[in-house]
C-alpha cells in the first residue's frame, strides 16, 4: 500500500505530448524522478533526453510511483489508462495511490471515474490548466483543483512546480467544469472578435486600429489583447493550442449544461460553431484558425 502521508519522490506520468513534456521537464528540475509513459515512441525519447525514465509499459511506470499524473486529450483517453482492463491504473497501482488528472475531460465522467477507481483504493483529483506551452514551460501554468481536502493538500506540493496560480474550485470534476467554462468564454471571445473585425473591415475599417480601440474600451478580451495581431492579423495561426481541442472543450461546456438541465442558448451555439469549424478544417489546425472558418461561412 502507497503511505499517503510519505513524501512524494516519484511520479509516473502518463502523456508526454506538448504539454506534458514541459511540465515533466519541470518536475524533474524540482528534483522528482519522473517515469513517463506514453504510446508514442518520440514522445518517449524526448523524455529520456530530458533526465526522464519512460515506457511503453505502463506497468513499469505503476510499481514505483508515489503519484500518478495524467495529461491526455479527453475522458475517453483517461479512462482507458484507469480502467482499462489488465494494464490499466486500478489493476496495477498501489492502494493509496493519488490520480492527478491535468487533462481536459468531461465533469460529470470524472466523478465517475473517481468513484470507480475509490473502489481500488485510489484517490483521484482534477487538475487541469490554462496557459498552455509556453507557460508549462515557465511553471506558470493556471491550475483548477477538485477533490477532497485532504487529497487536494496531497497534490498541491507537486502542482506548485507546474503552476504560479492553483485554486482550489471544490469536489471533484469541479476543476474539469471550471476549465470547460473559462474556454467557452475564451473562444467565445475570439470569435466574437474575429466576427467584429471582419464586418469593421468590409464597412472600411482598419482591423489593427480596430483592435487598438477595443483594448482600451469595454470591448477588451484575452483574444484582444493577445491572439488577434500576433496570430490573426499576422496570419501566422500559431496560438499553441489546437483547433480540436477546443471544440472538444465547448462541447463539454454545453453537455455540462445539458446534464444540469439548463437551456444556455449561446453555450450550445458556440459549440455547434466550433463543431462544424472542426468538421471543415480538422483538428490539427490552431484554435486561431476559427477566423478561417468564418471567413467561410
Amino acid at each position: 500500500m502507497s503511505n499517503p502521508h510519505a513524501p512524494i519522490r516519484r511520479i509516473g506520468f502518463i502523456g508526454l505530448g506538448k504539454m506534458g513534456q514541459p511540465m515533466a521537464r519541470r518536475l524533474i528540475a524540482a528534483g522528482f524522478k519522473v517515469h513517463g509513459y506514453d504510446l508514442s515512441e518520440a514522445a518517449r525519447a524526448a523524455a529520456i533526453e530530458s533526465g526522464a525514465k519512460a515506457s511503453a509499459s505502463l506497468g513499469a511506470v505503476m510499481a514505483k510511483a508515489d503519484v500518478i499524473i495524467t495529461m491526455l486529450p479527453n475522458s475517453d483517453a483517461v479512462e482507458t489508462v484507469a480502467l482499462g482492463g489488465a494494464d490499466s491504473i486500478a489493476r496495477l497501482a498501489a492502494p493509496g495511490t493519488l490520480l492527478i488528472d491535468m487533462s481536459s475531460a468531461a465533469p460529470h465522467r470524472t466523478r465517475r471515474l473517481g468513484e470507480a477507481l475509490g473502489e481500488h483504493g485510489i484517490t483521484m483529483v482534477d487538475a487541469p490548466v490554462s496557459g498552455g506551452v509556453l507557460r508549462a514551460a515557465d511553471g506558470a501554468l493556471t491550475i483548477m483543483l477538485g477533490g477532497s481536502e485532504d487529497a487536494v493538500a496531497r497534490a498541491r506540493p507537486v502542482l506548485e512546480h507546474l503552476g504560479s496560480r492553483l485554486f482550489e474550485t471544490g469536489g471533484l470534476g469541479s476543476g474539469h467544469a471550471m476549465k470547460a467554462l473559462n474556454n467557452y468564454v475564451s473562444a467565445a471571445g475570439l470569435t466574437a472578435a474575429c466576427e467584429a473585425l471582419q464586418i469593421g473591415a468590409q464597412f472600411g475599417l482598419d482591423p489593427a486600429l480596430m483592435i487598438d480601440i477595443l483594448n482600451v474600451s469595454t470591448g477588451r478580451n484575452n483574444s484582444t489583447e493577445n491572439k488577434i495581431k500576433q496570430f490573426v492579423l499576422s496570419s501566422s495561426f500559431d496560438g499553441g493550442f489546437g483547433l480540436g481541442l477546443m471544440a472538444k472543450d465547448l462541447a463539454t461546456a454545453a453537455a455540462l449544461a445539458d446534464e444540469l438541465a439548463m437551456r444556455s442558448p449561446f453555450c450550445h451555439e458556440a459549440a455547434r460553431l466550433w463543431g462544424e469549424a472542426l468538421a471543415s478544417l480538422g483538428p490539427a489546425v490552431d484554435h486561431t484558425e476559427i477566423d478561417t472558418f468564418l471567413r467561410r461561412v
